[in-house]
Order: structure tokens, then sequence, then C-alpha cells
């Protein structure tokens, strides 16, 4: 037993090594690939967090309907505070790479659609790379069903085209877009140009009359009003609803009765039940933080707004969008990067994934090799195998029929409420929730939502399949 643990500490070193010579000899190659080491040691430190914490959306809000467990909840917004208090201080010095996306009744829906998905999947997003990293067949094909169907939907057209409202289609036509872009020919391409990009972005900085990098507008709108007063509410009703019910029943057996100030008591203990996803929560939120005002000294550094320029510069101009850019968002996001690796194979093997607007006027498809959120995902796969390994949790897990399937349905679910919502339960909950975008609370409504109805669902199916068991046992 030792001597296994002595070699999973071994295998831990290895990748961490790997790591560290891929950046040495890129470097010696081009400084420039110190902008995609900054992605890829921030990757690292994001897998190692989520795997220690355990952090993963679908498991908080299963384990919060289904059992009445918070743990998780609680540690999501421990985690999201503390990105949203650096990430003030980072917007409000000027460094801040977050761009707000369009709000609209759109990311709600998208939010339900992807919640219903992790559910299905036991796993969200960012949770199904971590246990990826662990060794888990069932979290590998989850991130490949959400990249196929991503990478799919964003190029499709025909009979789909005819669930498109004529005013979608019009105003998309209106934004007479480059000729090689379909904004008049796939269905997202018409309801990005025709129905999202017609939603004001608003922040709630920019809803009280503030700018977002003035420091009352930073700390007092963004932070204060769209994160801290909305979180703490959240947790005040995750308290009341599920966390009270064990420290009621432990303090009547001590006194009797429940006093106003003992639920003050019970609410901080239930903040405080795991060190573990605390820590990992407030680590993984500094470091988010931190990663936008890093990235962007690097683009003032080398004179870029966006790694596109980078590329080029690298001699690395393929799958490049119409307007020069690659995703490049400047802080942790996942799901854009992992379509673009399907949809760059694809475009390999004969599908024109450059006349949409998602790849060819936005995203791109650049080689994997040289996508810095690429080695962002492909080192937080990393960083989780280095904690699972030293945590003796790195274990081979084969999927079974069951619950390939399961991954398969909850990966598509959730590769559409990607592309609806533009981003997943990072992109479009817990970076934008950070940093005051009201989209961010819309698309956490809808996720919150969807994940009860998934629980709700997942239950029904599991009593009705004992129900079949037990029956053919009687017969």
């Amino acid at each position: 037993m030792e001597e296994e643990a002595k070699k999973k500490k071994i295998w831990a070193l290895v990748i961490i090594g790997f790591f560290a010579l891929v950046s040495a000899l890129t470097y010696a190659y081009s400084d420039y690939y110190v902008y995609l080491s900054a992605y890829l040691w921030f990757g690292l430190i994001y897998g190692m967090c989520l795997q220690y914490g355990r952090f993963c959306f679908a498991s908080a809000f299963r384990d919060l309907f289904a059992v009445g467990v918070p743990r998780m909840v609680v540690g999501i917004m421990i985690a999201t505070l503390f990105f949203a208090f650096v990430s003030s201080f980072v917007t409000a010095t000027g460094f801040s790479t977050f761009h707000p996306s369009p709000s609209g009744i759109h990311s709600m829906i998208a939010g339900l659609i992807f919640g219903i998905g992790m559910v299905f999947a036991g796993g969200c997003a960012s949770g199904s790379l971590y246990k990826t990293g662990e060794g888990n067949g069932v979290a590998l094909l989850v991130i490949l069903s959400i990249s196929v169907t991503q990478s799919s939907f964003a190029d499709l057209g025909g009979w789909l085209n005819k669930l498109v409202p004529a005013s979608w289609h019009a105003s998309a036509t209106s934004k007479k877009l480059p000729a090689v872009i379909n904004a008049g020919d796939g269905w997202l391409d018409q309801y990005l140009a025709g129905y999202v990009w017609n939603h004001d972005k608003v922040t709630f900085a920019k809803l009280l009359g503030l700018k977002n990098e003035s420091i009352f507008g930073a700390f007092g709108g963004n932070l204060l009003v769209g994160v801290i007063i909305p979180a703490l509410v959240m947790l005040i009703v995750v308290y009341f609803f599920w966390g009270r019910k064990g420290f009621v029943r432990e303090r009547m057996k001590e006194k009797g009765a429940v006093s106003f100030s003992d639920h003050f008591t019970g609410f901080w203990r239930m903040i405080s039940l795991s060190k573990r996803t605390s820590i990992a929560g407030l680590i993984l939120g500094v470091a988010c933080g931190l990663q936008m005002f890093v990235i962007e000294g690097l683009r003032i550094k080398y004179g870029v707004r966006n790694a596109g320029e980078i590329l080029t510069r690298l001699g690395s101009d393929f799958g490049l969008s119409i307007q020069g850019t690659v995703f490049d968002p400047g802080y942790w996001y996942v799901t854009t990067q992992e379509a673009q690796w399907v949809g760059w194979v694809m475009h390999k093997l004969g599908w024109n994934n450059m006349d949409n607007i998602f790849f060819g006027y936005i995203n791109g498809i650049p080689n994997p090799a040289l996508n810095p959120a690429d080695w962002m995902s492909l080192a937080l796969i990393g960083g989780a195998a280095i904690m699972a390994l030293l945590n003796n949790e790195f274990k081979f897990k084969k999927p079974t029929m069951e619950l390939a399937i399961w991954a398969i349905a909850g990966g598509f679910f959730m590769g559409i409420g990607s592309r609806l919502g533009l981003g997943c339960n990072v992109g479009a909950f817990f970076v934008r929730v950070a940093n005051g975008d009201i989209g961010g609370w819309l698309f956490g409504l809808g996720m919150i939502g969807g994940a009860f109805i998934g629980v709700k669902f997942f239950n029904w199916w599991t009593e009705r399949k004992m129900a079949k068991e037990l029956a053919g046992l009687e017969i």
C-alpha cells in the first residue's frame, strides 16, 4: 500500500515536471509563449482546487435537493464572494479582462436546460473536467458530448431555421456581417445576431448609474449590491430550508428551545462546516481574480488585445476568426475551448466550421496545441490528477452502458444550454456573478430550477426502475 502511494506521488511530480518543461521549452522558442503558459498555470491551480474541494455545481444542487446537504452550495458561494472581491479590485485598477454579456430571459432558459443536463450527466462542465483528471471515464464522455454538441449546434441550419422567428431573421440579416458568415442561415447565427445581440449588457454598477471601473461602481454596485447581498440572501434561504433542520434538532435536545441568536450560530456552522471546501473556494476565488490581472498585464506588455495577434506573431494564423481573433477570455472559462477542439477536428475532416458566428466571426478554431484556453483546460485536468494522486483518490473508472447514456444525454443538454447562455456554470454563472453581471444571476436561477427538475426526474426514474426490478423478482 505504501509502495503504491509512493508511485502515485512520483506520477504527480511527473505531471508537474511535464508542464514545467512545456513552459520552459516554449519560452526558449519565443517569449510570446509566456501568454499561453499563464493560462496553463492558472488552469493547474483551478484543477487542484476543484479536486481538493470536490467542487461540482451538479453535486451541489443534487446534494441539496436530493438529500438536503448544503455543503457544496456554501462552498460555491464562498468562492464567488472571494472572486468578486478580487475582481472588484482588479476592475477598479483598470486591469479587468471581463466583458459582460447581453442579459435577458434567454439566460434563464439556457440555465434551465444546462441545469437539467448537469444532473443527468452527474457533473457540471468544470466538475466533469476535474473528474476526468481523477480517471473517471463517465466524466470524459460528458466533456466529449458537450463539445460535439456545441460544435455541431454552432453550424446547424436546415430544418432548424423553420423554428426561427421572422423578427430574428430580419434583425440578423440587417447586421450586414461579412459575407462568409451565415448570419441569415444557421439557427444559432440568427439567434445570436437577431436576438441576443439586441439585448443590453447590464451590470449592477451600470444599473445604479455608476461606471464599472470606478471605486463606487466596482465595490458598491457590482460587489455589494451585485454579489454580497444576493449571495447572503441565498445562503440564508439555504439555511432556512435545509441547513437549520439538523441544528434545531441538536439544540432542542441540549436546551429544549432554540433562540434567534442560536440561529446565527447555526448559520455560521453551516458556513464553516467543511474546511476543505471553504479553503478550496477561497484559493479558487482569489486565483480567478488574479488571472484577470495577469492576462491584462501581459496584453499591455505585448501590445495586443487578443491572443489572435500572439498566434499571428508565432506564425500560426490558421483558424483565426474573420476579425483575426481567437477565444481569449482572460479569466477562467470552460466549454468554448473544448468545442474548439472538436470544431478544429471536424473542419480538418471537411466540415466547414468557419462560416458561422460562433467560430468564424468570434472564437476561431486554432490549432489546439497553440490555443491559450486549451492549455488552461488541459492543465486543469492535470492539476486535478496531481491532487487526486497525492490524496490517493486517482482511479480509472470505466463507464457502464447506463452511465454512458446518461453522460451523453446530459452533455447534450449542457452543450445546448452553454451555447444559448453564452457560457456554462463557470462562464455564464460563476464569472458573471462575481463581476456584477445581472445575466449571471439569471443563468444561475435557471440552472437551479433545471437542477431541481433534473433531480425530481432522476428520482422518478430510479424509483420506476427499482419497482420494475422488484416486480421481476416477485415473478
